[in-house]
């Protein structure tokens, strides 16, 4: 490895976030950037994967937890692994257990890349994280869409009943989507609308990442 190698393995990834409510099509658009570059030069990283650890509690203290509340997600991990990527070194990703609400024991070997896709609903909610993105997006989808795409995923993929999905909905994941996640709009760069189905916003996030490599001299 030359001199030049070595400066560019040690200049700062570039940080995209896509932030949007569930169902919003937020992870289709992060996926569609994604596939848009070699896979030795971007990675994902999913805020799912960083909801807080909760062995030392009951099951019953477990299927209590909200996640769709800022509290659930453990942001200071995701900071220094976020701050350690920047460095150049790995990380260990980890992996949610939903069948047993807690984190799971294994991980996953992360390599730093130059392109990050930060992709979660509170993404844009805590200041830290804000402050690390070169890009913030907002994925807007109707709340009609939103909750029929919820409907269709927890059912089909989940096993979920219609009625624990709508009774979720309306219990949790509105008022926190309201509370939490629309006012967090307000910090995004750029506002896409209906998700995954937008290929011109797609293709222009795609040109502006392209062009903040070619200025940090990354391709």
């Amino acid at each position: 490895m030359d001199g030049k190698d070595l400066v560019i393995m040690q200049k700062k990834p570039i940080i995209i976030g896509v932030a949007g409510g569930s169902g919003s099509g937020k992870t289709t658009v992060a996926h569609e950037v994604y596939r848009q570059f070699p896979a030795e030069s971007i990675l994902m990283i999913e805020q799912d994967a960083y909801y807080r650890n909760q062995t030392h509690l009951p099951m019953e203290e477990r299927l209590k937890t909200n996640y769709d509340h800022p509290l659930a997600f453990d942001n200071d991990l995701l900071l220094e692994h976020l701050h350690l990527l920047g460095e150049g070194r790995a990380v260990e990703k980890p992996v949610y257990d939903y069948a047993n609400h807690t984190r799971a024991e294994e991980t996953i070997h992360v390599e730093p890349r130059d392109v990050i896709i930060l992709e979660g609903i509170m993404i844009l909610e805590d200041d830290r994280l804000r402050e690390m993105m070169d890009i913030k997006l907002f994925v807007d989808t109707d709340s009609d869409m939103r909750i029929i795409r919820r409907l269709l995923r927890d059912i089909n993929e989940r096993g979920r009943t219609i009625d624990s999905v709508i009774d979720q909905y309306t219990a949790v994941v509105r008022p926190m989507h309201l509370q939490f996640i629309e006012p967090t709009k307000r910090y995004a760069d750029i506002i896409v609308p209906e998700g995954g189905h937008n290929q011109v916003a797609i293709d222009l996030m795609v040109t502006k990442i392209k062009t903040i490599l070619e200025e940090k001299s990354m391709l």
